[in-house]
């Protein structure tokens, strides 16, 4: 386990004409499961297909056309949950959540109410080396995703692409217990780096695969301590609902401009209005979607078509027993085995695909070495070129093999290096590329002894320099390895040098 300490949230604090004050926090993650069809229907749920080519009849509410549960679906909630550390029901029911929108074909969308999949949970957020916030997760819902409605291919009309109706969203509410943007971006970026290491959402925010409905209230301080010891939510303040925030960037950006609005018209003597808003990230703005609807604006009730949804505990149990590793066990595990520091194992179990490829260079080797490499190196290179860790032109078996020939003294660190640029611009096998290139350390001690009796020999006051001050003995170093051509093992002509010269 993590050696984490768990600290209070620190509350941004903002200071108005008048007053200071805090910002409360509380986000809806809208996550599209990763599933090969819809929830209630067998059509494909492939992103960038033609308009409308991902439609079945009761995608698109032809009459007479029923629903049917699509088990996998469930199945990725309850493992989601489990990832969550919360509370699986094993009964759980859908109600109809009613509203009209020309994308939403049915008039209606099959959503969960009152008795939700999965129960409470929570969230860790790490803020600093083993400092970490505990952010509570209230339910998680399942539910179907509207279509999408195109404005802006046709000055006087607008069309419906109904391909992503139908598909299969897990809502997870948090409590509000986020206390600045900052953290909110840490949330949700921890959020998806548990649910892609699950495979319950592959975390697309650019898709809209992953997408935040951000809560922001303000309130005076001491006003969350207060909430905190009486549930009574009237301490925080109007809440106004930022819709549909795909960008962590931008998420930080709109609740910073929507407290200060907000404090604005509360120190003028205004009151704020419960509203859904937009974010307009070219003028970094909030403006006004419509009034804040509440659970009975929705006339809920449940729905009619679809029996109460009762799963078995041995079935959760198995599920249980197939999670993966998670992020912060994954992370644990590579500071304990390879002496990683928090930085660089944080680094490395961002993605999976990143962790499996250090993993994998490190198994036999020193974790540190291959650490070093990996982040340093490899994803330096790869972010250079807007490659991804699949699209890396150097393997596993490349990278381990030159750590192997560094290991052995047969190549310098200089020379690993450029070992590093003829891989990857050529590939090949190591032990030949180096080879072939004329790359292999001098391991002849005596060698090395003669050009350092002769630069000693001819330079006797540097000599005289080295022993008052022993860092100036880096020059002898660096002419033997310059006399050597770089081929000399630098390990070895600082012992040498130390012992020539007394130091």
């Amino acid at each position: 386990m993590l050696d984490l300490t768990y600290t209070a949230p620190t509350p941004k604090v903002i200071a108005g004409a008048k007053h200071d004050w805090e910002l409360v926090i509380g986000m809806e993650i809208h996550a599209q499961v990763s599933s090969n069809a819809k929830l209630f229907s067998g059509a494909s749920t492939r992103f960038g297909a033609e308009p409308n080519a991902n439609v079945a009849f009761v995608d698109a509410a032809m009459p007479g056309m029923l629903p049917v549960i699509n088990e996998f679906c469930v199945e990725q909630a309850v493992r989601t949950g489990l990832g969550l550390k919360a509370q699986i029901n094993l009964r759980s029911a859908f109600d109809r959540k009613n509203y009209f929108y020309p994308d939403l074909p049915q008039g209606y969308q099959i959503s969960q109410l009152y008795h939700p999949i999965v129960g409470e949970g929570e969230v860790l957020v790490e803020m600093g080396p083993g400092v970490a916030r505990r952010v509570r997760i209230e339910r998680i819902h399942l539910e179907q995703d509207a279509g999408k409605s195109i404005h802006d291919m046709d000055p006087a009309m607008s069309f419906v692409d109904l391909n992503r109706t139908g598909v299969a969203l897990m809502e997870i509410v948090s409590r509000p217990d986020i206390r600045g943007p900052e953290e909110a971006a840490a949330y949700v970026g921890k959020l998806r780096q548990i649910l892609r290491y699950l495979g319950t959402c592959d975390g697309n925010m650019q898709n809209g695969n992953l997408r935040a409905d951000v809560n922001v209230s303000v309130c005076r301080p001491g006003a969350y301590e207060r909430y905190q010891e009486t549930q009574d939510f009237s301490h925080l303040g109007t809440r106004c609902e930022i819709k549909n925030m795909n960008s962590m960037r931008f998420i930080q950006m709109a609740i910073e401009y929507e407290a200060r609005r907000q404090i604005a018209i509360l120190e003028d003597g205004g009151k704020v209005e419960q509203e859904t808003r937009l974010y307009d990230p070219d003028r970094n703005e909030t403006r006004s979607m419509r009034s804040k609807e509440e659970a009975f604006d929705y006339r809920y009730f449940p729905d009619p078509d679809l029996l109460p949804l009762e799963i078995e505990q041995a079935w959760v149990d198995d599920i249980a027993a197939r999670m993966p590793e998670l992020p912060d066990a994954k992370k644990a595990r590579f500071m304990a085995d390879f002496g990683l520091t928090d930085y660089d194992a944080n680094v490395l179990t961002a993605d999976l695909e990143s962790a499996a490829f250090f993993e994998a260079v490190a198994q036999g080797r020193d974790g540190k070495i291959a650490a070093n490499w990996v982040i340093n190196e490899l994803f330096g290179r790869l972010n250079k070129e807007g490659k991804t860790i699949a699209e890396s032109p150097l393997s596993v078996a490349q990278l381990g093999g030159m750590l192997d020939l560094l290991a052995k003294g047969e190549i310098t660190g200089k020379m690993a290096k450029d070992l590093f640029e003829i891989l990857w611009r050529d590939g090949g096998d190591p032990a030949e590329q180096a080879a072939k290139h004329g790359m292999k350390a001098v391991t002849d001690t005596a060698e090395i002894e003669r050009a350092l009796d002769a630069l000693i020999a001819a330079n006797p006051e540097q000599v005289e320099k080295a022993k008052v001050n022993a860092k100036l003995a880096g020059w002898f170093t660096g002419q033997v390895l310059k006399a050597t051509g770089g081929k000399a093992n630098p390990a070895v002509v600082n012992a040498m040098v130390a012992q020539k010269l007394g130091i």
